[in-house]
């Protein structure tokens, strides 16, 4: 059977108070909180952007879908963990001052704003899940003791899995850093030496001092790379990447995995919302405002993280007229993501679009 997949559909930069308005008919209309009961404690998980970048889903946005959970009698609570990668979200303290300077706070939001601190093993689960690459996925503990899961994407393109919404912000969101390092091992980067500069962005980036510059060309130590793949993020030459036939594309499936770590005990417990607004080449990790690549669509919301990213994925190439994706990242098939998560059950690829 099909699942069901909501739209609201939105013009690009439509006002706050327009979106918020067709946020709430979606919430009312397709019911797709239902599930929450009183008395849940309803784990949000967002995604709260990189200094520099505006692409997040906005913190007045969070206190609609807060305050519907709450209307339940439930209490709820928006909460990201931490980066492999250098930047202000390296920390739960910076994380969190960077999460308040954009907006995010119990006073905007109508809920405690948390990130949990991955360094104390209290705050880390080991999930045994016995798949192909992962056995057992380690989690920061506090999607796995919430009784319910509501994610919130930002719907945009990625640069290591194509594009990102609900299952990366699951897959890759909620892994503590060892598992997020877990995910990215095999990723081998390399510098094409005819087309680097020498200019050391990269070098600067490197969360883990892998990179140097080397009679003016970069050169990765791969012994020290972690695989977090900022250095192809950053170099303006596009002199870096993977060489993806040495399998490297196993983060995508690594991911899926992890994503069903976190929803396994989870059935009928998640509600699923992707804006796909703003639609961006790569990801809000990135600390800078990328502009849009397509117009925007409109907020989706599901039952289902495979439904809702694979209607999310088809409505964005629709509005471009070609796989946009495929031609901002020639490298990285983004439907990989979805055909294996359908593959270990987490959902449906065939969806029933509603617009409202």
């Amino acid at each position: 059977m099909k699942s069901r997949v909501y739209l609201v559909r939105l013009r690009n930069q439509e006002e706050p108070q327009v979106v918020g308005d067709k946020l709430k008919r979606l919430l009312e209309e397709s019911r797709v909180l239902d599930f929450i009961q009183p008395k849940n404690k309803v784990a949000v998980k967002m995604h709260f952007g990189e200094e520099g970048n505006t692409g997040f889903v906005k913190p007045e946005y969070l206190r609609i879908i807060c305050d519907k959970i709450s209307g339940q009698g439930a209490v709820a609570f928006i909460s990201d963990t931490n980066t492999l990668y250098r930047g202000k979200r390296t920390n739960s303290a910076d994380h969190l001052a960077l999460a308040h300077e954009h907006g995010f706070s119990r006073q905007v939001c109508g809920a405690e704003i948390i990130v949990p601190d991955d360094t104390k093993k209290e705050n880390v689960i080991e999930v045994a899940i016995d798949q192909k690459f992962v056995k057992a996925a380690k989690v920061a503990r506090i999607f796995i003791d919430a009784d319910a899961l509501v994610d919130v994407s930002h719907f945009k393109g990625h640069i290591m899995t194509g594009f990102g919404g609900a299952l990366k912000n699951i897959g890759m969101g909620c892994a503590a850093r060892e598992g997020k390092l877990q995910q990215h091992a095999e990723v081998s980067l390399v510098v094409y030496q005819d087309k680097c500069t020498g200019c050391g962005e990269c070098e600067k980036a490197c969360p883990v001092n892998a990179i140097t510059i080397q009679n003016d060309k970069s050169v990765i130590d791969g012994a020290k790379c972690i695989g977090c793949a900022t250095c192809i993020a950053v170099c303006p030459v596009s002199a870096i990447d993977v060489p993806w036939g040495s399998g490297a594309a196993t983060i995508q499936e690594k991911m899926i995995e992890y994503a069903s770590a976190i929803l396994k005990n989870k059935k009928g417990k998640c509600g699923f919302i992707n804006f796909a607004i703003k639609i961006t080449q790569e990801c809000d990790c990135l600390a800078k405002d990328d502009s849009r690549v397509v117009p925007d669509i409109g907020i989706l919301a599901s039952a289902d993280p495979v439904s809702i990213d694979q209607a999310s994925f088809d409505l964005v190439n629709q509005a471009s007229g070609k796989d946009i994706f495929q031609e901002l990242h020639p490298q990285r098939d983004g439907t990989k993501q979805l055909k294996y998560a359908h593959k270990l059950g987490l959902g449906n690829l065939d969806y029933e679009l509603i617009e409202l």
